[in-house]
């Protein structure tokens, strides 16, 4: 089955399964990097490149949602993993990533993951019913 989107992770757990993925031997920032590539080469941005909520920040996983098709580069997208990665190093600028708590991170990740896949096919499919 061919999906509409490319998972840009660094997360262990995300499995093969959930789509075409691009794995990145790194850190949550080498992730936010690897997508403003993506970007760069014209892939739209699905989900957003930050966590839900500012203590995800610290998490050392991250998984993110880009569109499998190139088009040209949008600006929108581009500022969007820009300022992403603005705010990522300004908040963890003095404090450091929580391995402590690893595994949680990575299962809450592959959590928000798989509800982004979940509506991002929702959306899908409300849009082509749009058009028929």
């Amino acid at each position: 089955m061919e999906h509409a989107f490319v998972v840009v992770t660094n997360n262990p757990l995300v499995g093969k399964d959930l789509g075409e993925m691009k794995f990145v031997e790194g850190s949550y920032e080498d992730v936010l990097i690897k997508v403003r590539d993506l970007v760069y080469e014209g892939h739209q941005l699905i989900s957003h490149p930050l966590g839900a909520s500012m203590r995800m920040l610290f998490s050392p996983y991250r998984s993110v949602l880009v569109g499998a098709e190139r088009s040209e580069t949008s600006e929108v997208y581009a500022l969007t993993i820009e300022s992403s990665m603005d705010t990522f190093r300004r908040s963890t600028a003095n404090r450091n990533v929580d391995h402590v708590n690893a595994d949680d991170y990575a299962r809450i990740d592959l959590e928000l993951l798989k509800e982004a896949i979940k509506e991002h096919g929702i959306i899908q499919r409300e849009k082509i019913q749009e058009v028929q």
